[in-house]
Formats: C-alpha cells, structure tokens, sequence
C-alpha cells in the first residue's frame, strides 16, 4: 500500500502541491493528458524551477495562462465538461469532488446557489491545471491513504475578484467547517495568506485525516516551494511512504489507540490493515428500477468503494429496496449530495465502520492477447491471491470474438509460462516480487 504524508508547515497551495508531485518525478504527460481531454491544449504553459527557500531546495511551478480573455467558469459549466469528457473515471470523480467542494464553499460565503457560482481566483485556469494535475499526480502514484498536517490558514487580508477580504479566506473557513479540518494558528507569521481554498479543497477530499504523521518508512520525498518570502523555509512536502509494520493502529481523529481492546477481535494479522470507512443507508419505496440503476452509478462515481442493494419490507406492507454504500471518510459529502440530488429519500442514515482489509497491489501486465490489470493480495501466514482485471479480460473478449473463459484462460497461461513473479510458484528463501508501478490503481 502507498501511503502519502503532506508536511505542511507553512500552509497548502494547489502549486505547491503540484510542484511537489513533479519533485517526485511525475511526468508532465501524466497532467496533459487529461488537460488535453478537456480542451485545454494550448491555453497554459508550465515553469517549473529549481530553488531554495530558507536554505532548503525544492521545485517552483508557476502556470502562466495563455488565454487572451480568460472565461469566467461558471460551475454548471464546468461540471458539464468534467462530465462528458473522455477522463479515467476514477480522475473524474475526484476532480468533481474538489470543485464540487469549492463551489458548495464559494456559494455558502456568497449566498448563492452552487450552480450559479462563477469562479474567479479558484476557477481559473491555473486553478484547473492544479486540480486536474494533483488528482491525476496523487493517482499516477498509486496512493491509497493520505495523511496531512494540520495547516496554517494565515491572518491579515488578501485582495482578491471581490476586494480585499479578511484572512483566513471566507471559503477556506467555509471548507474548514464542513469537513472538521482543523487549522494551525499563525499568528507567528508574517500577514498574508498561508492556505488557499484550492490547497485545501484538495486536501479535503483526499485525506484520510489531518493529523501528525504515524511511524513509517520513507521511501521518496517531494518538495514543493512557495512564492511568497517568509521568515522561515516556505515550503510543502509529499513522502511516498510505507506503514511501519509495528505501527499501533490509529482512529480518525489521529489518536494512537493505545487503549483499544487486546483479544482476538483485534488482533492484528500479519499482512492485514485495520481502517475506517463510512457506511451510508437509506430506504426507498417510490423509485423506479431505471431510477434506482442510476443512482447506484452515480454513487460510484462519486468515490463509493461498494454499493449494493437488498429488497425489504417498509410500512403498509409495500416492497422497498434498502440501498447501502461503503467510503472512503473523504468521499462522505460528496455522496451525500449524490443521495440529495438523485434520490427521493429525505434521510440518509451514516456511521463508521470498522474494516480489515489485506495488504494489495497492482500494476499492468503484457500478454499475447493485450495488456491487463492485475491485483495482488497478500494473505496472512504466507502466499497471495492474484486476481486478473474483469474490464481488461471482457474488452479483448468482444475485441477477438473469443469465449470469455477461454481468454481468460490463455490469460493466465501466458503469464505462467512468461514467469511473471506474481504468477510464480513461491520460492523459500526467495525477496517478495514487486508490489507496485505506476500504473494509476482502479476504484475498489
């Protein structure tokens, strides 16, 4: 499992993070890319630089709009073009979910429907590089939790699209709020603004908490620098890390549950992680099975791990259907506003839950027939269970006309006779094979 750690000391800023990403040796395509499904080739340039801030190196990145009248992007919009271009699902999602977040905030501070929020400084080109670039970057990594410091949010004022405004930034207060972040005092600082609601938006919808690191192993820095000249190094940093196996496990809150039960119910497995997930549920009785079907889709865009649904019994003897959906704590708000907007429910009911899960990878494999995905499980007491990617076996089905189980098949016996190291008989003695690429990993 990677495990990203975002130290940031002197506040978060979507360039900052970005450039963070790029010092740990993204590729540009790997930000193009997707920029260029959303038709914006040849609207930006990036600078990115060597520097140092306060002694310490780290990269500066600066995009400069080549637009000669830059649009103002209303939400509706925006979500529109997120919506219909041709972007990796898991990409989509999670860039909805940072914009969605700001436009909720902007609109809350302003007073106005979400739809109608028009974006100035967060919707802005650069706004829309960082965004797409950071989601796409933390993805390309393969990140699976990410843990960030509690940051500061700065004091003074800021002149922004509506005048100079009082600091911390209203969106940024608002972000705060809705999500329980918690943000560091700075009055030791110099006035000016720490935290933009870019850095943190972004932040909100990626973190698993905000909360000093737990015990690690590092494995790869990034450094990010700020523009601004401090008293002291402005700078963010990302660490690709690795639990520490004797790591405690740790709550929500980031509270080390030192005092947790100690029978078998927690005992932890070799190769098993205990995490926290939240579990969404509501009833419906008055929904059509094509309205149903939608909703279910929409919420697995929106970032659910698993959605399923059962038939019960409601009041009056009239057939219902219970409708449950497991997440990440991130992704919580975002479903919710899925569960307002495309269902005739007006309660959802949430808690935590508890969940072991094993310690899994993947990455992409070439066959005679096509590449596939592959993902790796390690199973307690020894050994793993690899599993060949559904998608990637049904597309080279109907794109060969070949039976599903016959693919499948000849699948696997190429990657046997290929001495693939995940499909290799275990050796004793022998170093575990690879557990990860760079390959962006799938939505569970």
């Amino acid at each position: 499992m990677t495990l990203a750690l975002v130290d940031c000391p002197t506040g978060l800023a979507g360039d900052m993070l970005l450039a963070a990403l790029f010092d740990l040796g993204l590729d540009e395509a790997v930000l193009h890319h997707p920029l260029r499904a959303l038709g914006l080739q040849g609207r930006y340039r990036l600078e990115r630089a060597e520097g140092r801030s306060g002694g310490l190196r780290g990269l500066r990145l600066r995009v400069e709009s080549l637009e000669s009248e830059p649009p103002h992007r209303h939400w509706r919009d925006l979500k529109r073009l997120l919506d219909e271009a041709p972007l990796a699902e898991p990409l989509r999602a999670r860039v909805l979910a940072v914009f969605a977040l700001l436009a909720e905030a902007e609109a809350a501070v302003h007073g106005h429907a979400p739809e109608h929020v028009h974006f100035h400084e967060v919707g802005a080109l650069d706004a829309l590089v960082d965004i797409v670039g950071v989601c796409a970057g933390l993805l390309h990594f393969g990140v699976e939790r990410l843990i960030c410091g509690v940051p500061p949010a700065g004091h003074g004022c800021v002149g922004t699209a509506h005048g100079r405004l009082p600091l911390p930034a209203p969106a940024v207060l608002e972000i705060a709020r809705r999500g329980g972040i918690p943000l560091a005092g700075s009055e030791d600082f110099p006035p000016g603004e720490l935290t933009t609601p870019t850095g943190l938006a972004l932040m909100a919808c990626w973190a698993d908490r905000f909360a000093p690191p737990p015990a690690v192993l590092p494995e790869r820095v990034g450094v990010g620098l700020g523009t601004r000249e401090l008293d002291r190094p402005n700078l963010l940093r990302i660490t690709l890390a690795r639990p520490w196996p004797e790591a405690p496990p740790v709550s929500p809150e980031g509270i080390e549950m030192g005092g947790a039960p100690t029978g078998p119910e927690m005992e932890r497995l070799e190769g098993e992680r205990l995490e926290t997930v939240v579990l969404q549920q509501c009833q419906i009785d008055d929904a059509t099975a094509e309205d149903l079907s939608f909703l279910l889709e929409e919420l697995q865009r929106a970032g659910a791990l698993e959605v399923f649904c059962q038939p019960i019994a409601m009041k009056k003897g009239r057939p219902g259907t219970l409708l449950s959906v497991l997440a990440p704590l991130q992704a919580a708000s975002a479903l919710r506003r899925v569960w307002w907007r495309h269902s005739s429910s007006l309660g959802v009911r949430e808690s935590l839950q508890p969940r072991w899960v094993l310690e899994r990878s993947q990455r992409r494999a070439s066959t005679p027939l096509g590449e596939v995905g592959l993902k790796r499980a390690l199973l307690p007491g020894g050994g793993a269970r690899v599993k060949i990617e559904h998608d990637d076996l049904a597309a080279i089905a109907r794109r060969q006309d070949l039976p599903l189980a016959d693919v499948r098949r000849r699948v696997r016996q190429a990657l046997i006779e290929a001495a693939d190291p995940w499909f290799a008989p275990p050796v004793p003695g022998a170093p575990p094979p690879p557990q990860a690429t760079s390959s962006p990993p799938r939505q569970p």
